[in-house]
C-alpha cells in the first residue's frame, strides 16, 4: 500500500491483551495493521459490528468483567 494512502497513529493497549493478540497473531498470520484495518472498515461499514464493538464494555483485561 502506498505511504500517502496511510495515516500514522499510535494507541496505548492493555499489556496482557497485547501479548495474548500477538500469540494469536503467531498462530494464525494476522498482523495489527490488517486488524485495524478490517476492524475499522466494519466498524464504518457494518452497524451490528458497530453496536457489537460499542455495547462491549465488560472485559478481562480491563478488570471490568461481568
Amino acid at each position: 500500500m502506498n505511504n500517502n494512502t496511510q495515516q500514522l497513529t499510535s494507541v496505548k493497549v492493555n499489556t496482557q491483551l497485547f501479548d495474548d493478540f500477538k500469540v494469536m497473531c503467531v498462530r494464525t498470520k494476522l498482523s495489527l495493521q490488517k486488524l485495524t484495518d478490517r476492524a475499522m472498515y466494519l466498524y464504518v461499514t457494518d452497524e451490528a459490528f458497530r453496536q457489537q464493538i460499542n455495547n462491549t464494555l465488560n472485559t478481562y483485561y480491563t478488570g471490568s468483567q461481568a
